[in-house]
This record gives C-alpha cells, structure tokens and sequence, in this order.
C-alpha cells in the first residue's frame, strides 16, 4: 500500500437508514484502516449508539474499501454498545471476510461493567441499623419467652432438670473465673483507694478511703465489674461452643434423637450462671476492699485494724444486697445473649467468630445499661 494509495481513500462513514420493512440499515463505507479512522469520522465512532430512537433490529451493510483490526475494532465496540442498549445487529451484509474479523474481535472484548448501586444515604442506613437492631430485639425477646415457657414448665418438674450439666457450667463458669475475677477486682480497689486518697490526703481525711472504696466497690463496681469478666469469658465460651454444634450439626443431631437442645444445652447454662454471678460478686468484693486496704496502708497510712474496724460503720447489709439484687439480673442477659447468639451461628466457621464478637459487645452493653436503670431504680426507691 503506498503514501498515495491511503490519500485517495474515502473517509470512513457511518449512516442509520430506515429501511423499507421497518428494520433500519446501518450503512458503513469509506477506508476503516487504522490511518483512516485517526482521521475521519471522529463523530461516529468510539463506542458510541447512533441516536435512533426505538432500533431494535439493524442490517449492518455498505462498501468498505478496505479494513484492519483496528478499524474492525471500532466497529466491534460501536456494535457492542447497540447490542447492549438492546438492538438485535446483523452483520449479513458484509463480506465473509469482513464479518468474521468483526465478529472474531467482538467475541474478545471485555464484558461490560455492571453499573454500581447507588450510594445509600444517612437516612437509608439509619433505617438499615435501626431496623437491623429491632430484629435483634426480637430475637432476644423471644429468647426470653422462650426460657419463661420451658423455664418454668421444667422448674415445676425439678428432678427432669440435667443437673449434671449444671454443676458441669458451675464449675467451668464460677471456679475456673476465681482467678481472674479476684485480681483484677483487687487491682482495681487499689486504684480506687489510690484516686481515692490523693485527694483526700491534702484536707487530711485519709479516713474517708474507707467510705469511697467500700461503698463503690459493695453497690457497684463488684457486681459490673464481675459481670462485664463473666461476659467477656463465659458468655463468649457459650457462643462459640453452640455455634460450633450449630456447624457441625450436632444440635440437629440432638433434635432428631428428641433432646430438646434448649432442655439440654441452654437451661443448665442460664441456671449455672444464676447461682455463679452472685457468688463471684461477694468474692470480687472481698478482693476490692483487700486492694483497698493495701493501698490504704502502705501508701496513707490508715492500718489494716481502722480501715476493718470502720467498715461496719460505713456499710450495713443492705449496701451488699442491693448490689447483689442485680447479678441475677445480670446473669440471665449474659446467658441469654451468649446462647442466642451462638444458636443463630449459620455457613462457615467464620460466623462463629462473628457471633462470638457480637455476644461479648451485646452482653456488656446490656450489662451496663441494666446497671444504670437499677441505679435510677434504687434512686427513686430512695435507697
């Protein structure tokens, strides 16, 4: 092909005709080489749909005077493009040749992208979240109703209860968390006799330790602080050992025999963690007031003897009862939302990860507004 040759070359066209049966014609001519199309007909080409409106079905047909892969190219992707806004394109008005090189690059082009969803707005996903929260709360709900109707039919028959596997849950709840529960409750008496007496020590009152820690530690700090360990440590055991036999079939296997999971599973669970909670508050409460009186001694000077022999004069028994009224309470939603996240487990071991994460968060968040509404509670009792 020669400099000359390319010159006298025709432009390529592209024309939409409509045709005499209904159908249109789209009519290409002229040079669709690549030096051609660099030239020519920058309008029609680059992907672009013809503006017809209502094509459906087109005959591609016309004279070219010569093309190349990169003028079959451009007319692939224009053909492309109708056949993605819905037109039905014929290419049996060109040659053999022709056809099969349009249709051989059209066959290698990249699959159109899928359109990206529109963005959500605040609104949609506060409605989502929120929505996503009351079927939360459905669910807990009928936990709850659930443990009542079973609960109570079970109670009246105490015998039918598997009380092997509640002193199995006690001892794995209440004795193997003695550890941790104590140290971290004696830890934490010493920083609140420590805040406590930096203070205090500049107006001379080092004797008032004895009031802030040992109030603080009876109505509140033992029992949340019990609860959010107890939690963090047994109710996450308790998502993840139902949501492994929830994906390894094991509770189904259960169903079928005619074991009520709930009967064997759950209520052994929920009645260990009732007589567990309130125990480890009266031990997270001991260790407290020892970290206090460490503290108290060694650091602003208040014997071991005077901080003892005050504490009865600070605190009476109802100081220790009304924070104990709260670890039932508190033992029933730990147990309740650990068991029901880890019965709702489904697909892979990865939701037992997710499950368990979502138990430890919803637990003591629940903790922890129990807490506070048992404080406005006791307020207006004017306890």
């Amino acid at each position: 092909m020669s400099a000359n040759d390319s010159a006298t070359r025709a432009a390529p066209h592209f024309a939409l005709e409509p045709g005499a049966d209904g159908d249109w014609r789209l009519r290409i001519s002229g040079a669709w080489t690549l030096e051609s199309i660099d030239k020519g007909a920058p309008t029609v080409l680059g992907g672009r749909r013809p503006d017809a409106t209502g094509l459906r079905a087109a005959r591609l047909e016309g004279d070219i005077e010569a093309i190349d892969s990169a003028g079959a190219l451009r007319l692939a992707r224009v053909i492309d493009r109708l056949e993605q806004d819905g037109a039905v394109v014929d290419l049996g008005g060109l040659p053999a040749g022709q056809r099969n090189l349009i249709e051989l690059l059209k066959a290698r082009l990249p699959p159109p992208e899928a359109p990206r969803p529109p963005r959500e707005g605040m609104l949609a996903s506060v409605g989502r979240a929120t929505v996503a929260k009351l079927v939360e709360g459905n669910a807990f709900l009928a936990f709850v109703g659930e443990l009542v109707v079973r609960g109570g039919r079970l109670l009246a028959v105490p015998w039918r209860i598997r009380w092997r596997e509640v002193v199995a849950e006690i001892e794995a709840a209440g004795l193997r968390a003695l550890g941790i529960v104590g140290l971290l409750s004696f830890l934490v008496g010493m920083v609140m006799a420590y805040q406590a007496g930096a203070t205090l020590a500049d107006f001379g009152a080092n004797i008032l330790i004895v009031n802030l820690v040992a109030i603080i530690t009876l109505r509140e700090m033992g029992p949340l602080l019990t609860a959010i360990i107890v939690a963090g440590r047994t109710g996450s055991s308790y998502t993840a050992q139902l949501g492994t036999m929830r994906i390894t079939e094991e509770i189904d296997a259960l169903r079928s025999i005619g074991i009520s999971p709930f009967d064997m599973l759950i209520l052994p669970k929920i009645i260990a963690l009732i007589v567990v909670l309130p125990l480890l508050t009266v031990f997270a409460n001991l260790l407290g007031l020892l970290g206090g009186a460490v503290i108290a001694a060694y650091r602003f000077e208040l014997g071991f003897s005077v901080y003892f022999d005050r504490l009865p004069e600070v605190v009476d028994l109802s100081t220790l009862i009304l924070g104990l009224i709260k670890t039932p309470v508190f033992a029933v939603a730990i147990a309740l939302i650990g068991c029901m996240q880890g019965m709702r487990v489904a697909g892979s071991a990865l939701a037992v990860g997710r499950a368990t994460t979502v138990s430890v968060v919803q637990a003591i968040f629940l903790v922890i507004v129990l807490d506070a509404g048992f404080s406005v509670l006791f307020n207006l009792l004017g306890y």
